[in-house]
Parts: structure tokens; sequence; C-alpha cells
């Protein structure tokens, strides 16, 4: 009971992250736009990958495309901590590893409502 609480917190938490972010770089915020306009990313190319994002984290909440939703965003932080390996940009790397960590660990405790909503 305790655990499928803590992980529904988890997963609201990655949700609101991914749908914060997904809108960040779909919108083209300047921070944004400067971090992967380095690496290549056109103004499309970011509002591609920041509807991806959204997409992602609006999975994590049914139960039949969680994984699929926590792949994808883990793809997606794993791109960027190559990005940052490429630059040696280590802080950049332990910036993004937490968020990584979040999905692998939301991915083990699998979804709370999986065999339907009981408490």
């Amino acid at each position: 009971m305790i655990l499928k609480i803590i992980n529904s917190i988890l997963i609201l938490v990655a949700l609101i992250m991914g749908l914060k972010q997904g809108y960040a770089m779909f919108s083209g915020k300047a921070e944004m736009m400067e971090m992967f306009s380095k690496w290549g990313f056109s103004k499309t190319g970011l509002a591609i990958n920041g509807a991806i994002t959204m997409i992602a984290a609006i999975m994590l909440i049914f139960p039949k495309t969680f994984v699929w939703g926590n792949f994808i965003m883990a793809a997606g932080i794993l791109l960027i901590i190559c990005f940052h390996l490429i630059d040696k940009d280590l802080k950049g790397v332990m910036i993004e590893l937490p968020f990584l960590l979040l999905n692998l660990i939301i991915i083990y405790l699998q979804h709370p409502f999986k065999d339907g909503f009981s408490l």
C-alpha cells in the first residue's frame, strides 16, 4: 500500500517534469534553444522533441502505455546525457542522471493501478 502511494507520487513528479520540460522545448524557451542549438537542434527539431516528451509524460498515466512512456522519456534523457558527455560536461550529466534514475525506478515499481484501482 505504502509502495503504491510512493510510486504514485514518483509518477506524478515525472509527469509534471515531463510536461514542464516538454512544453519549454515545444514553445522554444530561450534556455532550451541555447542548450539544444549547440547540439545542432533547430527550432522545429526542438519543438518535435518537446511534443514527444509531453506525449511520453502523458503515457505514464495509463497502465497499458506506462512502460513505453517511461522508455521514451528515459531515451530522451539518455540522449541529453550523451550530448553532455560529448561536450565533456559532467555537471550537465549529473543534473540529468536523477531524472533517468527516476524513470528506471518507476518502471521497476510498476504502475500502481495495473491490476485495477484498489486500496
